[in-house]
């Protein structure tokens, strides 16, 4: 996986106000996903564990994966807590119902969905244990008994002894409309808060000022992770590091999922108990 820091095309809470977020057509020239390899992993596991058609995209950024998740035959409800996210999502990516809610807690009915969708490191937004809790309480009240959840995110456990992503500053950039954008991202660890800190510092050719952005995910290990979903009700499924979307290599369709939890990405697939 590249060192850049940050999940490739979407937030699901972030801080107000950010570059990314109040311009989602920047969002989408900096993570270009052409091949919809999010969703089209999202889908390979909803159907190998024979999910129903109803899905919840949470967090659910540009609305890209949601409208794969469309046009692969799901009915599918997009939630992001971007305004402006959701304003372009409906607009270049039509056919979900899309929908302002909080991933920290949020009420779009009892037993509406037979799947929740959380990808790109969107439920690390969840910063304490009380947000976690929220947020897989409200997936299980959404969640028709026997539903999935199925999450995508960075693995806290990458970062036991391992620094390569924290050791400089990473420089990118990219082109759209003839303007070059440029982001220095550098990552730092705050074992106290068990947060991974995130200051990206955007620049643009057309004169103006630099943007300071400052962001964090939590650092959440494998066997919290699975504890967290067992206490809720949840029975895991798969618990692995890759093959994923944001994995080098790549998953690819038909790939097995992995046995080992160790790399920096993290994929979980859990179902909801039946009472």
């Amino acid at each position: 996986m590249s060192a850049e820091a940050g999940p490739p095309a979407r937030e699901a809470s972030p801080p107000a106000g950010t570059l990314l977020t109040d311009r989602p057509e920047l969002y989408e020239a900096r993570f270009p996903d052409p091949g919809r390899l999010a969703g089209r992993w999202a889908e390979d596991c909803l159907r190998r564990h024979g999910a129903g058609p109803r899905v919840l995209d949470m967090g659910c950024g540009t609305g890209r994966d949601a409208a794969h998740l469309h046009t692969a035959g799901r009915r599918v409800t997009a939630a992001d807590l971007s305004e402006p996210m959701l304003a372009y999502a409906r607009t270049h990516h039509p056919g979900p119902e899309y929908i302002r809610a909080d991933l920290h807690g949020y009420d779009v009915g009892t037993e509406a969905f037979d799947a929740v969708v959380c990808l790109d490191s969107a439920l690390l937004y969840c910063h304490t244990n009380e947000q976690l809790d929220r947020f897989l309480s409200s997936c299980r009240r959404a969640l028709s008994p026997g539903g999935l959840l199925v999450a995508e995110m960075r693995n806290g456990a990458y970062f036991l002894g391992r620094t390569d992503l924290l050791d400089a500053p990473v420089h990118a950039e990219f082109v759209r409309q003839g303007v070059v954008h440029r982001s220095v991202t550098t990552l730092t660890v705050d074992r106290t808060a068990q947060l991974l800190r995130r200051v990206r510092v955007w620049s643009a050719g057309d004169g103006a000022p630099p943007v300071e952005e400052r962001s964090a995910w939590r650092l959440l290990f494998p066997q919290e992770l699975r504890h967290f979903l067992t206490t809720h009700g949840f029975e895991v499924l798969e618990l692995h590091d890759g093959p994923g979307p944001r994995t080098e290599p790549p998953w690819r369709e038909g790939l097995p999922p992995g046995r080992t939890a160790d790399a920096d990405r993290l994929h979980v697939v859990a179902r909801l108990a039946r009472p």
